[in-house]
């Protein structure tokens, strides 16, 4: 009987891995000009982490996680998401103590939600997230949404659309959630079990839910922004200030709001409006979470931060028919007649590989037309024939497959030729 992957998941094989890693590259590249540093924290948490961090009415947290107990007894859950772990780094590691704040991170790594799989949406998933902790400034909200543009920007996406809203601070967030409770109540029988086990818990992730939303309560809902009090508002109209000085367009959508329980004031979505993306348009999302340390142990820190899956950036890049500039083919193929030709290519390719060229072989006892056939493959940009007769006059005869001329090298001086014309 065979097996096979696991239903969610996949490989990702040569040939387009590639895309992952020129991806991935960029993003580090953006966060080192940002300032931000790469943080690497555990696949598994304790399940109490996502619990008080995420909040215990999210659908993450009561459907989607990947639980199990260890040997020990204790209840572990595979990281569904990387903000809580990276709090909680933050927190057990004392980095609210080093000098320069706010603490600025990043990562990329793998994470792990149970939930139906659909294009861009699996089991195991890549995640690249940033995190700013320790700074209340609203400029530090305008600099991550930038960073985050930025990312989708550089890699040449254009049919994006910015969403930001504000979810105002604690005292905002209560009088908004008694306003939420009694316009859904009086109807609430109307919603999915899900919204009516919110209702009392969370009304605001009523506003979040997919099966109601075309509900007319939704329409009518009592919107945040009427509930903002002066220090909330002042703080919302400063980030918005602050992008449109940075030429970052935005919409303000007060129905946004976010999946988890952790944020307050700035929210926001970067979606795609590309043809063929899909019904569910949303790149990423992130805001701020200024209470997150504090739930998990820590003292008061405010942060903020965004996450997006990779899986998805590389559909809004199909989308819009972009192909990233990845370099492929290798600098040199050695083909090899004879069996002292074949042992001498062996050193070569060593000496090649150290001077910092892509290069191989065959190891196969290829013909010299099979051998020439799999350097066309590998889009080798030369390739280098070394028989018994040429390593008897310590030559090598060497083909540019661009221009086709060919060129008799002496052996010495094989790896100084290549260097000059690469």
């Amino acid at each position: 009987m065979a097996i096979n992957i696991p239903r969610g998941t996949q490989d990702i094989l040569p040939g387009v891995v590639e895309d992952w890693q020129f991806v991935e590259q960029k993003m580090r590249d953006i966060c080192k000009r940002y300032n931000y540093s790469e943080i690497r924290t555990p696949v598994f948490e304790q399940t109490e982490l996502f619990q008080r961090g995420v909040g215990e009415t999210t659908d993450i947290v009561q459907k989607e996680m990947y639980t199990f107990e260890d040997r020990g007894g204790r209840s572990m859950t595979l990281r569904p998401e990387g903000t809580a772990p990276t709090v909680r780094s933050f927190v057990e590691n004392k980095m609210y103590g080093e000098p320069t704040q706010p603490v600025k991170l990043f990562y990329i790594g793998p994470m792990f939600r149970y939930e139906r799989p659909q294009a861009g949406r699996w089991r195991q998933f890549v995640q690249f997230g940033i995190e700013a902790l320790g700074s209340n400034d609203p400029a530090v909200d305008a600099e991550v949404i930038a960073l985050a543009m930025d990312v989708y920007k550089e890699l040449g996406l254009k049919r994006l659309k910015l969403i930001i809203n504000s979810l105002g601070d604690l005292e905002s967030r209560k009088n908004h959630r008694e306003a939420l409770i009694n316009h859904f109540k009086p109807r609430i029988e109307e919603f999915c079990s899900d919204c009516q086990n919110r209702l009392d818990k969370n009304p605001m992730r009523i506003l979040d839910c997919k099966k109601d939303r075309e509900h007319e309560l939704m329409n009518t809902a009592p919107s945040i922004l009427d509930y903002l009090n002066d220090e909330s508002r002042v703080f919302f109209e400063k980030v918005k200030s602050y992008l449109t000085q940075m030429g970052i367009q935005y919409e303000v959508d007060p129905k946004l709001v976010r999946g988890l329980d952790y944020y307050n004031h700035t929210a926001f979505e970067i979606m795609s409006d590309a043809e063929g993306f899909g019904a569910i348009t949303t790149l990423s999302g992130g805001g701020r979470y200024n209470g997150l340390a504090q739930e998990i142990g820590g003292p008061d820190t405010p942060g903020i931060g965004f996450a997006l899956s990779i899986e998805r950036l590389l559909l809004a890049l199909k989308a819009e028919n972009i192909s990233l500039p990845i370099e492929k083919g290798l600098d040199c193929y050695l083909v090899a007649l004879g069996e002292a030709a074949k042992g001498k290519t062996t050193s070569l390719l060593y000496e090649l590989r150290k001077a910092g060229f892509t290069a191989d072989k065959d190891y196969q006892d290829k013909k010299l037309k099979g051998q020439f056939k799999t350097a066309d493959r590998l889009q080798a940009k030369f390739v280098a024939v070394l028989g018994d007769d040429e390593l008897t006059n310590n030559i090598i005869n060497v083909k540019n497959m661009l221009t086709g001329s060919q060129e008799e090298v002496q052996l010495q001086n094989f790896v100084e030729y290549l260097l000059e014309r690469s």
